[in-house]
């Protein structure tokens, strides 16, 4: 039963990954995004890596799908189609899938992974909590700042895309 919902869960965000990249609607796309995402955090909830799940559900669910989406409400353009793209972009992008599908399972086939016999440390809130909050050596305030500016950027970009005028 229990690879049952892991080949479940992996199905999920296979066909909501595709389902993502190949729709017309772009507010459908970003719904499709959403439930990719959502299965990614199911899939960190099945390996028992709670924290990790928290984190794609608040990071990822909370703050990015709701980003695109309130982009896409700037911008007027919810109900329109996407562009068909050419036969030639669409053949690079299969040539790139495919590369990065054989490399991927070449560096899994290449690696043994052997099985640990150390048991794993519990590790406390109270160290979480530093490690976010440090900024030296494995601390976590860094990228967390990049990513703030990061959105702080894909707004301010997404309400000039809003505002700016057709030329006629």
């Amino acid at each position: 039963m229990s690879n049952f919902f892991l080949y479940l869960i992996s199905i999920m965000i296979l066909v909501f990954g595709a389902l993502t990249v190949t729709s017309h609607k772009i507010f459908r796309a970003a719904i499709y995004l959403l439930f990719t995402l959502i299965n990614v955090a199911a899939l960190y909830f099945y390996l028992q890596y709670e924290f990790i799940a928290a984190v794609q559900i608040v990071v990822y669910v909370g703050g990015i799908v709701v980003l695109i989406i309130f982009s896409l409400f700037l911008t007027h353009r919810v109900g329109f189609d996407l562009p068909e793209p050419s036969k030639l972009k669409m053949f690079f992008t299969f040539l790139s899938v495919l590369f990065a599908f054989m490399f991927c399972y070449s560096l899994v086939l290449g690696n043994e992974f052997e099985q640990s016999s150390s048991v794993a440390s519990s590790v406390s809130i109270n160290s979480i909590g530093r490690a976010m909050l440090n900024y030296g050596q494995g601390g976590f305030v860094l990228p967390f700042e990049v990513v703030s500016i990061l959105l702080l950027a894909a707004l301010v970009g997404s309400i000039a895309i809003a505002f700016k005028t057709k030329k006629t």
